[in-house]
């Protein structure tokens, strides 16, 4: 988990706590829109480091696991929340998945971090209950918890065959400034200058 270079000692950190998707999974790490949301912060005004602590192929569990490391570690300002592709691929009961985010948000919450949820969408492979059950996941986290919320982290990028990698699961670096803009909606009113 390494603060990304341009990031200044004493500034407020913002926490990525994600899976592949975050953690530029076939491109250059330093395409990937984590990195871009460092720079963006530093051109816009703000003085935030940003720490990447995003595992390719984590699921909710397992990051939940190492939070409380990485909050003592890192003692974030903010807290943005990229998962949940890797419990839906692997057909985790979605109660579990909802119990496992709602820690994560309330271990945040316990330090005084922000939280900006990103949710995802998977395919229908464990049928149309299980699908639907596990989009809601999001939204009533939003509602139990009133954290920000990134509806769809890949919208506009998911169904777009030139933005997305051959597995047809990461998105290409081409599709990481779409990714970044798709969270800065929702992380702008987080930051302070």
């Amino acid at each position: 988990m390494a603060a990304l270079a341009q990031a200044h000692a004493g500034d407020p950190r913002i926490l990525v706590l994600g899976d592949s998707l975050s953690a530029a999974y076939g491109i250059p790490l330093e395409r990937g829109w984590v990195n871009l949301l460092q720079a963006r912060l530093k051109t816009e005004g703000y003085g935030y480091e940003v720490v990447n602590a995003s595992v390719s192929g984590d699921t909710t569990g397992a990051a939940l696991t190492r939070l409380p490391r990485a909050l003592e570690l890192h003692q974030p300002a903010i807290v943005i929340v990229e998962l949940g592709g890797n419990d839906g691929l692997r057909g985790t009961p979605v109660a579990q998945m909802q119990r496992n985010l709602a820690s994560i948000i309330e271990k945040a919450r316990a330090v005084d971090a922000e939280v900006l949820v990103t949710g995802v969408m998977i395919p229908p492979n464990y049928g149309a209950e299980y699908t639907a059950r596990f989009s809601a996941v999001y939204t009533s986290l939003v509602d139990e918890f009133e954290v920000a919320l990134v509806p769809f982290i890949l919208d506009g990028i998911a169904l777009e065959p030139s933005l997305m990698q051959a597995d047809g699961i990461h998105p290409t670096a081409a599709a990481q400034p779409r990714i970044l803009d798709n969270v800065w909606p929702a992380l702008q009113p987080l930051l302070s200058r």
